[in-house]
């Protein structure tokens, strides 16, 4: 059964035909502020899905975010027989990206929704774009280096480094939250959907 229907994600499309994007938010004090980047994905005109790890749904105003983008903000698997309530997705920003998804998304686990979306998502070639945010001593570890290698191998467009943003201490996270970057993303979005239609 495909993960895309069984997370909650028909087959229909926004009334306005217009593209859907998932922003999929992750486990940090960053993701209480993803309203900023559905904002600027909203004024390039796409229509915005916001899904969540089950430890990114304890930072996110769910209420908020959906009366932001229209849709229900989903971070489970919907159970057997319930209706689909999201678009399906025409691209994804996984922001912020944590090291705990990073490195099961690259080695194939599914365990949680945003999980499973992304891993069919590489499997049906939607465009994908991460932004990790984590900090210096995690961000050291040789598995999380290989994870986003291996992601970048595999066509997922990986935003991360000193140009993107730099690395903050263990324990900084929440006083570094505020200069981030949102529309880098959105940017190597725009860069990857241009290639594709340039090649079309």
């Amino acid at each position: 059964m495909s993960v895309v229907g069984a997370a909650g994600n028909g087959p229909h499309r926004s009334s306005e035909h217009r593209r859907v994007l998932y922003v999929i938010a992750c486990g940090s004090p960053l993701a209480g502020h993803v309203d900023r980047l559905v904002e600027l994905a909203q004024q390039d005109g796409w229509d915005v899905c916001v899904v969540t790890t089950p430890d990114g749904a304890k930072f996110v105003d769910r209420a908020a975010l959906a009366r932001q983008t229209g849709h229900p903000v989903r971070s489970r698997y919907k159970d057997p027989g319930d209706l689909d309530v999201l678009p399906t997705a025409d691209a994804m920003i996984v922001c912020p990206a944590t090291v705990n998804t990073v490195n099961k998304w690259a080695a194939g686990i599914a365990d949680t929704l945003a999980l499973g979306l992304l891993v069919e998502a590489q499997g049906m070639a939607v465009p994908i774009v991460a932004v990790p945010f984590t900090n210096a001593a995690m961000a050291a570890h040789p598995a999380f280096r290989a994870s986003l290698a291996r992601l970048t191998e595999w066509g997922v467009d990986v935003c991360f480094g000193d140009d993107v943003y730099p690395l903050h201490p263990p324990g900084a996270g929440e006083r570094h939250l505020h200069g981030f970057p949102w529309g880098v993303g959105l940017a190597a979005l725009r860069a990857r959907l241009y290639q594709v239609d340039a090649a079309a």
